[in-house]
């Protein structure tokens, strides 16, 4: 394959460097009095990418000699990494209104790691996984401490680059091992090497290779950072690390496990299933004293990677097109919830983050407390809310490959976060009154809420043909 073609097959990500780069020069000579127009520029080259995927870079095949894979498994990712990423950059001027705080810098990095996590979706080397990482991850962590003044926000910055650090050199040493074990860093190479008998030297590269990639989507034991991070963060930050970087990361261990590491499924199931079970019970029981909404939600991402991984656990075409339906709804059910949470301001338009603030929310914002109390059932996964059908998918996979006792344990695990998504509820319906918050300040915002309340309420169902059809498609690409 030609040059022309490669870049033909990559052209979300060239779309996305290309006009970052554009935008970068805009921010340079006009400073931050050109923030909003240049994140509108951002949301249209998002949008620009995503309509790209419809052509040859939705479906075309190895491109770069086999570093990169443009198939519909990376197409399904990646559209959901774009209208993550749109979403926390078009929330983010009211966020940063009363602060000032804004800079045109912010858009220009969540669109760098949109490319980063574009790459990790489309890998199919070793090399490219890194490379796109790396990428994702240097933007992650200045955005974690955008707000430079802000203690929090510089603590949460400072813990993410420290400890992705560390993982990033604990995948780096699983991805030379195994290289050095299989004589390749491309997948295809490494699934005909371990279709033999797995080495010790094989099987410690894939050990390290997946610890790496697992704290990337925070599931435990290496979801240490994940609670301070969000709760430090902006929470437009907060919004964008719970949603994007999660799916890209989750289809990279998907693309690994499967393209790279299939032969090996009995070996690396293992470290699936503890830390899906892992991140269920932590998840949902370290959740249940939090008094910060932030902290809540960040356990309550682990607790739901941990159902995910439940499908990747089953290593069936099925149960990775459950991890992918999973992750879509996810997807909307976390950026409803935060945008939510951002509404959550005093009357001087500070942000107010505790649980507490909620008390009463029924009386005083009835709109909003529905809102949050659809997220809250649905990411409980209480039916008929639309949360319920990937919960379902997950453990079907599981029964389906003779599983059941892991889909019971699962099943148990999540009355565990029921409880304590139902007392936010409580809280909202049942409480006296608090202080009420100040009025919302975007229709926009409020707009975006009422979409992700009707994507995951009943109405939702109406999306399953269609949502099956696109992730069974994603999935079949893989096998």
């Amino acid at each position: 394959m030609n040059v022309t073609s490669s870049l033909a097959l990559t052209l979300p990500e060239l779309i996305l460097s290309v006009g970052s780069l554009a935008l970068l020069m805009i921010a340079a000579y006009a400073g931050d009095r050109a923030t909003r127009t240049i994140s509108w520029g951002a949301v249209g080259l998002l949008a620009a990418a995503a309509l790209s995927l419809a052509g040859p870079a939705g479906h075309g095949g190895l491109a770069f000699d086999g570093l990169y894979h443009a198939d519909r498994f990376a197409a399904f990712a990646k559209l959901l990494i774009f209208i993550a990423a749109a979403v926390s950059v078009i929330i983010a001027p009211t966020f940063f209104a009363h602060g000032g705080s804004l800079r045109a810098e912010y858009p220009i990095l969540i669109l760098l790691s949109s490319v980063g996590m574009g790459m990790m979706a489309s890998a199919a080397d070793l090399l490219t996984l890194y490379v796109g990482l790396e990428l994702q991850s240097l933007a992650a962590y200045v955005l974690a401490s955008f707000m430079r003044r802000d203690t929090r926000s510089a603590e949460a910055g400072l813990k993410y680059f420290v400890l992705g650090a560390l993982a990033s050199g604990i995948l780096l040493y699983g991805i030379s091992l195994v290289y050095g074990f299989t004589g390749t860093t491309q997948f295809e190479g490494i699934a005909t090497a371990m279709t033999d008998e797995l080495s010790t030297g094989e099987l410690f590269g894939l050990v390290f290779v997946f610890a790496g990639i697992a704290f990337k989507i925070s599931a435990v034991p290496f979801h240490m950072w994940t609670p301070d991070v969000y709760e430090g963060a902006p929470t437009p930050v907060t919004a964008f690390f719970a949603s994007a970087p999660k799916v890209a990361a989750m289809a990279l261990m998907i693309r690994v496990a499967v393209e790279a590491m299939g032969p090996a499924t009995d070996a690396w199931r293992q470290i699936v299933i503890f830390s899906a079970l892992a991140s269920t019970i932590l998840g949902g029981v370290a959740a249940i004293n939090q008094s910060n909404i932030k902290r809540l939600l960040a356990y309550s991402s682990i607790n739901n990677v941990g159902f995910a991984l439940f499908g990747l656990a089953a290593g069936t075409q099925d149960g990775v097109a459950a991890t992918l339906t999973y992750m879509a709804v996810y997807i909307a059910m976390t950026l409803g919830s935060f945008l939510c949470v951002l509404q959550m301001r005093d009357a001087a338009g500070e942000p107010v983050e505790t649980i507490a603030s909620l008390s009463g929310l029924s009386r005083t914002r009835p709109a909003l407390a529905a809102a949050m109390a659809i997220f809250m059932f649905s990411l409980a996964g209480i039916p008929p809310l639309f949360g319920f059908w990937p919960k379902f998918l997950v453990f079907d996979a599981l029964v389906g490959i003779g599983l059941w006792p892991l889909a019971m344990i699962g099943i148990a695990t999540s009355v565990i976060g029921a409880y304590y998504y139902l007392k936010i509820v409580k809280t909202m319906y049942f409480d006296e009154p608090a202080v009420a918050y100040a009025p919302m300040q975007s229709r926009l915002e409020g707009g975006l809420i009422a979409l992700s309340a009707i994507a995951v309420s009943p109405l939702g169902y109406l999306a399953i043909g269609p949502l099956a059809i696109a992730s069974g498609a994603a999935a079949r690409s893989l096998f």
